[in-house]
């Protein structure tokens, strides 16, 4: 497969992520920030950690890592959010720089502040 990040930025992301030659496409659904058998985290840092490591968890399941991802969608719920999810996530990435999204909006469960969802090709 081959990959082409256009116009990378020092924010982890990408203006577009052009692939070709791949083989399989793995939508992910939004991940929320928590997990059947943990406790909903009550600060920002901890519900997106747990929202990246259940992505992680998707892709694990495919078969494939982070370095798969060519586009991020990530949901928050305040604009004051935005520094702490740039760390977070570049933390989490590295130099990987999917296309990336940044919505405000107000989240399905009162008290989620955080989801991510994600597309990954192999």
């Amino acid at each position: 497969m081959e990959r082409n990040a256009i116009q990378p930025t020092e924010v982890s992301y990408a203006q577009a992520h052009e692939i070709s030659g791949f083989q399989r496409l793995l939508f992910i659904s939004g991940q929320l920030p928590q997990c059947e058998k943990c406790v909903l985290p009550k600060d920002f840092d901890g519900q997106c950690r747990r929202a990246w490591a259940n992505v992680e968890q998707q892709l694990k399941q495919a078969g494939m890592d982070f370095s798969n991802l060519v586009k991020v969608t990530t949901y928050l719920t305040e604009r004051r959010l935005r520094q702490r999810n740039y760390e977070i996530r570049h933390e989490i990435l590295g130099k990987h720089t999917p296309a990336l999204t940044v919505i405000i909006a107000e989240l399905y469960e009162e008290g989620w502040m955080v989801e991510i969802e994600a597309v990954a090709a192999a």
